[in-house]
């Protein structure tokens, strides 16, 4: 595992053996590649806009016509503290709110665990962390839901639930009905997180994107987002744990 404080703070790479799970190529883009934090939103905000406190607010629109996945994955991160299975990264939060993100990676023998906060510092804010993984396409998926997020024809989540659609997803789904797990020649990759959110990106041809986030995209104007006083925090974590399938 290879962790990339100058771009995003981001996992880069991931092998298990010898296999490669994680598309670790940056020639494709911040976007696509590694496993990235998503702070303080995730997902798409239309349009960059969105009430709080009764005040019109405007982000960056980072992926026209929306804003996309906060302000961090492309930002360089600060190394606290490091040792040869972990590392704990600092970032400040360049927004009109202020606050702080914070990792810690941790790797194990058979996974690995990543915890996510963001904290509010001067003045309240609303927060939405999560994980971007671009995983390598597994041979086979179990990515089960009961219920997705109605999507638009902006391609941004709606409140409203429904049935999950059929395949290639670009989608945001709730309550996992089984562990969620890629299969590949040699091992079985699970997927865990206490985030109530998960964002499934399948349309490409070469990756799948299973995304745990605290809330749905587009949670600022929808519902699903934290609201931070000072000094408060909202904390998730991400386990990737991977087995040898059994016969």
């Amino acid at each position: 595992m290879a962790v990339h404080p100058d771009a995003g703070g981001r996992v880069g790479s991931l092998e298990i053996g010898a296999t490669r799970v994680l598309r670790d190529d940056p020639s494709v883009g911040a976007l696509m590649w590694g496993i990235y934090p998503m702070v303080p939103w995730a997902g798409r905000v239309r349009h960059g806009e969105f009430m709080f406190d009764g005040i019109a607010r405007q982000l960056p629109v980072n992926l026209p016509p929306h804003a996309i996945h906060g302000t961090v994955f492309e930002a360089e991160w600060e190394v606290v503290d490091a040792g040869r299975d972990y590392c704990e990264l600092r970032c400040p939060l360049e927004w009109e709110f202020g606050g702080v993100a914070h990792q810690h990676v941790h790797l194990h023998p058979d996974g690995a665990t990543l915890v996510l906060t963001a904290a509010a510092t001067g003045e309240a804010m609303p927060a939405v962390v999560g994980w971007h993984p671009c995983f390598v396409k597994p041979l086979a998926a179990d990515l089960r839901f009961a219920r997705m997020h109605v999507r638009d024809q902006d391609g941004v989540a709606l409140a409203d639930l429904v049935p999950p659609a059929e395949h290639p997803w670009d989608d945001c789904f709730v309550e996992p009905l089984a562990p969620l797990r890629l299969h590949y020649d040699a091992l079985a990759l699970t997927i865990g997180s206490d985030c109530a959110n998960w964002v499934v990106y399948d349309e490409p041809a070469d990756t799948t994107c299973v995304e745990p986030q605290s809330g749905p995209p587009d949670a600022f104007n929808i519902g699903g987002a934290t609201r931070l006083e000072p000094g408060a925090i909202l904390q998730r974590t991400m386990t990737l744990t991977w087995a040898r399938p059994t016969k």
